[in-house]
């Protein structure tokens, strides 16, 4: 136990020395996540609609105020040619065009229906969808007060209708930084626990204190604990500081139990912990380890559910996740404090890590024993 004392106050007067690391501890994460949580996301806000009007009616305009209206688009040109709003589009000065025919409000007076071309700029596909949906969204509440008007002269009897009321559990605002704000944690917890202390390891190498370590009647479980208990204590202090910005900045609820979240980080900080340590064991300078270690935790990252559902991933993406342990992470986060599961719920999640955490420190043990 001593020696494991010693091992702890070594490192932590590294980590006190290192004038690199302790901003990256600290100051970093708090950056991150106030600028983070506004920047990732997939709201599409004011987005540019170019219009061409050729019917300049009555209606048409009661059409375009109605987009104009909506905190989704700002109108940010108008003209009669549809070349002109072609221009636009592809000097990317415009995200749509709205075409508005001639005929539009005479067919709708004669015919009783009528049409309007939306042209998105899909080089981006989902602002595309987005804009095109939210603008079939506003034509179809304007196409609805023309109904509600003009129901005397197209039909005899009143419109029936079926009025449904939608609530959303969980997350009744679709405030989408209470979505993206735990994804945002997980990265900088991995990131942090992962990469701080891979390169510590790395760093003695170069500086050849780890050959002092190795030749010491040091046990090789002392050196692993020694290793990653601070780094455990600060991913630990990272997420309660994380989680009370969420609240202070975003309003972001913590429904489950604190205990529950920090038993799961836990686990999860040993598993990040181990693959720090197995890709230093590898690595014989702190770039290399920057490679490798930026290049799994990017996959992880991008293949967990972070911005895109699994769900909606190719199958063999949803397999591979197996041995991805941030997906399952990403999953208990989300859960705990926006749902506000308990620790029943997560047994299959609590497993997978703690299999995993096993199976990944065995790994950079046996590694560390072969190189030592």
């Amino acid at each position: 136990m001593k020696t494991i004392i010693f091992l702890l106050q070594k490192e932590f007067r590294q980590i006190r020395r290192n004038k690199t690391i302790l901003p990256i501890i600290f100051v970093l994460p708090i950056i991150q996540l106030l600028i983070l949580v506004h920047a990732t996301t997939f709201e599409i806000k004011n987005a540019k609609l170019c219009i061409v009007d050729q019917d300049m009616s009555n209606t048409s305009q009661r059409l375009v105020h109605q987009l104009e209206g909506s905190s989704f688009f700002k109108v940010t040109g108008s003209t009669h040619s549809f070349e002109e709003a072609k221009l636009e589009l592809d000097k990317g000065r415009a995200d749509m065009i709205v075409y508005i025919p001639a005929e539009f409000s005479q067919q709708l007076v004669k015919e009783k229906k009528t049409t309007i071309q939306l042209i998105p700029n899909a080089i981006n596909a989902n602002v595309a969808t987005l804009t095109f949906s939210y603008a079939a969204y506003v034509i179809a509440d304007f196409n609805k007060d023309i109904i509600t008007e003009w129901a005397g002269n197209i039909i005899p009897s009143p419109i029936k209708t079926i009025h449904t009321e939608t609530r959303f559990w969980y997350n009744p605002e679709l405030n989408y930084k209470w979505y993206m704000f735990p994804g945002i944690m997980v990265i900088l917890i991995t990131t942090i626990g992962m990469f701080i202390s891979g390169l510590n390891l790395v760093r003695e190498k170069e500086i050849g204190t780890s050959e002092q370590l190795n030749v010491t009647p040091m046990k090789k479980y002392h050196f692993i604990v020694g290793k990653l208990l601070p780094f455990l204590i600060i991913g630990l202090f990272e997420l309660i500081l994380a989680t009370t910005i969420g609240n202070l900045a975003f309003g972001v609820p913590l429904v489950g139990s604190i205990w529950v979240l920090l038993a799961f980080t836990f686990v999860f900080l040993l598993v990040v912990l181990g693959i720090g340590l197995f890709i230093s064991t590898m690595a014989e300078t702190q770039q290399q380890m920057m490679f490798i270690g930026f290049f799994i935790v990017i996959v992880f990252i991008l293949l967990s559910g972070i911005f895109t559902p699994t769900e909606s991933m190719p199958i063999w993406v949803q397999k591979f996740n197996i041995i991805n342990p941030i997906t399952y992470f990403m999953r208990v986060i989300r859960m705990v404090m926006l749902k506000g599961s308990g620790f029943t719920d997560l047994i299959p999640e609590f497993l997978s890590l703690g299999i995993y955490s096993l199976v990944i420190l065995s790994l950079a043990t046996w590694r560390y024993r072969k190189t030592a």
